[in-house]
C-alpha cells in the first residue's frame, strides 16, 4: 500500500488531506477523527488504513496528476537523522567507521514534497545533495528490542536529505547546516512493509540532472534499521509518524574533485527499489527577510 499526503488544487484554503494510491488514482482516507496520516497511524495503524481503503475501493478517487504532494508525514513530531551510515561514505570523507550512530534532528519545515523546489539559501554556495531512505514509525515505544524493531515500522520513503555544508561545519553540531527552510525533500509516498520485503536488498540511487552520482544497497548500512530503532528509542520515545533518515551513500558533492554543489535549475532525483522516484528541482531562496 502506498500512502500519501496531498493538497487538492482549488480546495478552499488549500486544505491538506491524505489517502492511498490505487493505480493512477488517489483514494482519500481522511476522517473527522483522524484528519492527518500521522493521526491515523496513531489511532488505527497500517492495518486500519488498509481496511478503510478496501471499504472505499469503489470510490471514484482523484487523479494523482491533479494534486500537490506533500511529505508523507507533513508534521512529524520528530525527524531523526543519521550521519555517516554507509561504509563507502565514511571512506570518502576520511572518517573512521563510528561505534555508535551519529544523530542529529531536522525540523518539518526544512522539507518539501515530490516536485516542489528545494531551496538553496543565499548564505551559502555549498548546497549538497544526499539521497537517503526514510523510515516512518507506525507503532511507538521506548527501549524497543532490536529483534522486535521492524514491527514498529509503518513504511519507507525516498528522501533528499541535503546539506548546507559550510553551515554544517560551523561547529561540532550539524543542526544549522541541516535545517535551512525547504532544503530537503521526502516522498513521493510512504510504502508499507509488505510491499517492500527485505529492506537490505533495496538499491538506492541519487541522480543529478539524470547523471547517477550516488548508488549503493541498503545492506551496506553500518547501522541497520532495527539497530537504529533500538538505539534511538533508548533515549527518546518514538511515536507514530516519526521519521528516521538512515544516512546517505558515497558520491556526495562535498567529496568530489572538483566539489559539486546544487545550483538553481538542477534537478535531483532519489530512486529506491520499490519506493518510486522522488524528483525535485533546485531554486534560489529569494526571500531575504520574513516578519
Amino acid at each position: 500500500m502506498k500512502l500519501l499526503s496531498y493538497i487538492e488544487p482549488g480546495t478552499h484554503g488549500k486544505k491538506a488531506s491524505y489517502g492511498a494510491l490505487d493505480g493512477d488514482r488517489l483514494v482519500d482516507l481522511a476522517t473527522h477523527e483522524a484528519p492527518t496520516l500521522r493521526m491515523a497511524l496513531a489511532a488505527e495503524g497500517v492495518e486500519g488504513l488498509r481496511q478503510r481503503l478496501e471499504a472505499r475501493s469503489q470510490d471514484a478517487g482523484i487523479p494523482l496528476a491533479g494534486v500537490q504532494l506533500l511529505p508523507p508525514i507533513p508534521q512529524p513530531e520528530k525527524i531523526l537523522c543519521i550521519g555517516l551510515n554507509y561504509y563507502l561514505h565514511a571512506q570518502e570523507v576520511n572518517m573512521a567507521v563510528p561505534s555508535n550512530p551519529s544523530v542529529f534532528v531536522r525540523y518539518p519545515n526544512s522539507f518539501v514534497g515530490q516536485g516542489a523546489a528545494v531551496l538553496r539559501p543565499p548564505e551559502s554556495e555549498q548546497f549538497d545533495y544526499e539521497a537517503e531512505m526514510a523510515v516512518v514509525i507506525g507503532r511507538g515505544g521506548r527501549r524497543i528490542p532490536e529483534e522486535q524493531a521492524m514491527q514498529h515500522v509503518a513504511g519507507y520513503s525516498c528522501m533528499a536529505e541535503n546539506s548546507v555544508r559550510d553551515w554544517q561545519r560551523h561547529s561540532a553540531q550539524a543542526t544549522p547546516g541541516k535545517n535551512f527552510f525547504h532544503s530537503g525533500a521526502i516522498g513521493p509516498w510512504l510504502v508499507t512493509p509488505e510491499e517492500v520485503g527485505d529492506v537490505s536488498r533495496l538499491e538506492i540511487i541519487g541522480r543529478l540532472n539524470q547523471e547517477v552520482v550516488q548508488r549503493d544497497t541498503l545492506d551496506q548500512l553500518i547501522f541497520s534499521i532495527p539497530r537504529l530503532i533500538a538505539y534511538l528509542s533508548t533515549f527518546t520515545k518514538l511515536v507514530p509518524g516519526d521519521v528516521i533518515a538512515t544516512g546517505t551513500p558515497a558520491g556526495v558533492g562535498l567529496s568530489r574533485k572538483p566539489q559539486r554543489w546544487l545550483r538553481p535549475g538542477d534537478v535531483f532525483e532519489v530512486e529506491i527499489t520499490g519506493l518510486g522516484v522522488l524528483r525535485n528541482p533546485v531554486a534560489d531562496d529569494n526571500i531575504s527577510q520574513e516578519h
